[in-house]
């Protein structure tokens, strides 16, 4: 019996080794941080840099007071900095197109970000515009318009006819976007990633018109909504700096660009497709579990 007693006391003391070991690896292997990878769950990122755009052509609609005409193929083109003051002064570093975006990878391989794409876009003087409806001012000084057309032909003058939004045609847009990493070295010190993804969002406008010699300026209105997809490349280094080239194009539709700012019966309307590159200098960070299964341990 005794024999019994005491071989009972040695199971129950192995047992009670044996599960003290189990639950030191668990607690171990469950509370090690994962290890940082930019494509994993609980990644943040932010990044700022630097765009250039181009456009189609587009039929513009004006409304306003004494007018309401449409005028067809016209050209517009983006209008870059060129000060380098402009991208290395602390206060002017919003004077450029500039791109500013902060994400978060919420599940493997997926994240969603949300940023600003600070576009400009000028319209150019030089081809020959058609105009269709009515109109009571010239859109240069040789040729005075007075009534309706149905298709006249003319020439536009800066100082006399003139659209743009140059302080800002904002894209402010969600982005989903899948992450596959292409190359990583051995010593992880860089990293080559591959994103793409959808965006859609609001256009926020700030614009200047004039119209017969009248100028008005950075007048503001939420103008419209785009759709757009993307693609970039990102350069990783050290797991937490990130030089990246992207990518995008898709179509905007302004249904209402405010032009006067008194005036809210004074509108332009456009639709038209748009591409755009930029180079960006970001930063990642790691939200990482306390674990590997996101969860304590069940005994």
């Amino acid at each position: 019996m005794g024999s019994t007693h005491a071989k009972m006391k040695i199971v129950v003391l192995l047992s009670f080794l044996l599960f003290a070991f189990h639950s030191e690896g668990q607690y171990r292997k469950y509370n090690r941080k994962k290890p940082k990878n930019s494509m994993a769950e609980g990644t943040g990122f932010v990044y700022w840099g630097y765009n250039r755009s181009a456009y189609t052509k587009s039929n513009i609609h004006f409304e306003g007071s004494g007018y309401d005409f449409m005028l067809n193929g016209v050209k517009a083109k983006d209008r870059p900095s060129t000060k380098l003051a402009e991208y290395v002064n602390l206060t002017k570093l919003t004077v450029p197109q500039f791109n500013l975006r902060i994400g978060y990878n919420f599940k493997n391989y997926w994240n969603i970000s949300l940023g600003y794409d600070h576009l400009k876009y000028v319209m150019v003087h030089g081809p020959t515009y058609q105009v269709v409806g009515n109109t009571d001012a010239g859109f240069n000084s040789d040729e005075p318009l007075n009534g309706y057309y149905t298709g006249i032909n003319t020439t536009t003058e800066e100082e006399v006819f003139h659209y743009e939004n140059s302080n800002g045609m904002n894209y402010i847009r969600a982005e989903l976007s899948k992450v596959k990493n292409l190359i990583r070295n051995r010593a992880d010190t860089y990293t080559m990633t591959w994103l793409y993804g959808f965006s859609s969002g609001v256009i926020l406008s700030y614009n200047d018109f004039t119209y017969n010699g009248t100028k008005s300026m950075a007048t503001t209105s939420l103008s419209g909504i785009a759709a757009s997809f993307h693609t970039g490349m990102r350069f990783e280094f050290w797991k937490h700096v990130f030089l990246q080239a992207n990518a995008g194009g898709g179509y905007i539709f302004q249904h209402y660009v405010k032009t006067r700012p008194n005036e809210y019966d004074t509108f332009a309307r456009q639709r038209f497709g748009y591409v755009e590159g930029n180079v960006v200098l970001g930063c990642l960070f790691y939200i990482r579990p306390v674990n590997d299964c996101n969860t304590c341990p069940h005994w």
